[in-house]
């Protein structure tokens, strides 16, 4: 069983940046792709980003390409997504998830999920 928690997330206003983090509580977390899916109210769950367990292999949503960044440190068993550029319809509850499985914004296949972290940024 592998558990995930993120943090970082808050209040910002438009333009603005914040670095979400996603720790886990075991070594195996190298062996996993790490996704970072985000719901918004009202809304479907949708990938974010992905990156795969040495972090060769990186995914972006369309709508976030150019603006956030993953990636990881092994080591310190963390993921994180670098979000610059923020802007209203990035609001939503963040999620990290882990797969066995290659880099992908799908949600299949993604089997441990954190809690989640609200992100906000007013219009």
């Amino acid at each position: 069983q592998l558990q995930l928690l993120e943090s970082g997330g808050g209040l910002v206003q438009p333009g603005g940046s914040l670095k979400l983090s996603c720790a886990a509580s075991r070594r195996t977390m190298e062996d996993y792709t790490i996704g970072w899916f985000r719901q918004a109210p009202g809304k479907e769950r949708e990938g974010v980003s992905s990156i795969n367990n040495v972090g060769g292999t990186i995914k972006y949503a369309d709508s976030v390409k150019g603006r956030f960044t993953i990636s990881r440190d092994n080591a310190k068993r963390t993921v994180y997504l670098q979000m610059n550029s923020l802007k209203p319809e990035d609001t939503g509850v963040y999620y990290c998830a882990a797969s066995l499985f290659g880099a992908s914004l799908a949600q299949n296949g993604y089997d441990f999920w954190g809690p989640g972290t609200q992100v906000t940024v007013p219009s």
